[in-house]
């Protein structure tokens, strides 16, 4: 891209471009957040060029995993800020593969923000010593969670990090229509509770894949039973359709379960949460999509992330590994009963956190202001 006179150009990289809901939130608020802050030409580093181009309103996309370094160090070297973040990227399997970038960002001089990330499972001593020698060299770090900044402490970051909160806590919901659930063939006339799952491995390591599934099948039935609601299986990677059909498959009143097939923007998800009477979940932005909407939540925690946000939102929680189906049962019914009050709750304590999360817009733009005069 030719320089703009007055125009500051930004690279942001993370794990974007894709069917992943969640990724999609984080990045679609990041670009509405830097282009309302000033001028700026935002290029992408994406893992599925044509996705991004056509979800986000970017000037350049690059395939980032099919470039060579050398490459890639063509791409950066005119930015003026580089972000690699947010999302949980910074894990045992692909932490080098995720920092690659911002090492090579940093080596050239080009000022570097790690922002709103998550980490774990973080154990490897290749991963630790990655994230050590690229975030000590970084400009800014923010986490979004606690616990994430316990992870890099340990791993040896001696830089300071900032806990602010998910970008995704600022995405503005677009209205998701009847006629969007007449398309879905989803009823009007009932009350409507949605349900997250995914696959079982790290969200009930105890259990089978076969009682995993069976487990939520009697939970989505009881809530067709005892709530009089129909159930909603809201997939939010493509993995989470095989485990949604595979519940449906095993639950006694299957007519009244459904699927979201469309493929829908995150601000539209986020609209559709405003249509649930109750959600139950274990991916992390389905729930945060669904606090948003001050739709009350009944959480199951699979990982620390989750844990994290749920001590963000002062909710306690139960990892589904712990839960017996009598347990999970009286779980959903508690918090049936007492939705009124959750969505209040919800109401009062998300403003707190939408502020934190405009922090790492506010960091980004000090970063671009201070290092750069674009004048």
């Amino acid at each position: 891209m030719i320089r703009k006179k007055g125009v500051y150009k930004v690279g942001i990289s993370g794990s974007y471009g894709g069917f992943n809901i969640g990724d999609e939130a984080i990045l679609h608020v990041m670009i509405r957040e830097l282009k309302n802050a000033l001028p700026v030409e935002i290029t992408v580093f994406s893992k599925n060029v044509e996705h991004t181009r056509q979800q986000h309103p970017v000037e350049k996309v690059v395939p980032v995993r099919k470039l060579a370094k050398n490459e890639i160090v063509q791409e950066l070297e005119d930015q003026d800020l580089f972000i690699l973040g947010g999302g949980g990227i910074l894990y045992d399997r692909d932490t080098e593969i995720y920092l690659r970038e911002a090492d090579i960002a940093v080596s050239k001089k080009i000022p570097t923000m790690v922002c709103a990330v998550g980490a774990g499972p973080l154990e490897t001593f290749d991963a630790k010593l990655a994230i050590r020698d690229v975030l000590n060299k970084v400009q800014a770090i923010t986490v979004r969670d606690s616990w994430t900044k316990i992870l890099l402490q340990r791993a040896g970051v001696e830089k300071d990090i900032i806990v602010t909160a998910d970008p995704a806590f600022l995405i503005e919901p677009e209205e998701f229509t009847d006629e969007m659930l007449q398309q879905e063939a989803v009823p009007l006339d009932k009350h409507i509770v949605g349900f997250s799952v995914r696959e079982p491995g790290p969200a009930a390591p105890d259990l089978t894949t076969t009682e995993y599934h069976t487990l939520l099948a009697n939970a989505a039935d009881f809530v067709i039973e005892r709530l009089d609601a129909n159930v909603l299986f809201i997939p939010m990677e493509w993995y989470d359709f095989q485990h949604s059909h595979a519940i449906i498959s095993k639950m006694k009143r299957i007519k009244r379960a459904f699927i979201l097939r469309g493929e829908y923007a995150p601000t539209q998800i986020a609209g559709l949460m405003k249509r649930l009477d109750l959600a139950v979940g274990m991916r992390l932005h389905f729930l945060t999509l669904a606090a948003i909407a001050h739709t009350p939540i009944v959480p199951l925690p699979y990982a620390e992330k989750v844990e994290g946000f749920l001590e963000l939102l002062e909710m306690p929680s139960m990892g589904i590994e712990k839960l017996g189906i009598g347990q999970l049962l009286a779980f959903i019914d508690r918090d049936w009963d007492l939705r009124n009050e959750l969505r209040e709750k919800l109401k009062k304590k998300l403003p707190e956190i939408q502020e934190r999360a405009k922090i790492n817009t506010k960091m980004a733009y000090s970063l671009l202001t201070e290092y750069h005069d674009v004048g």
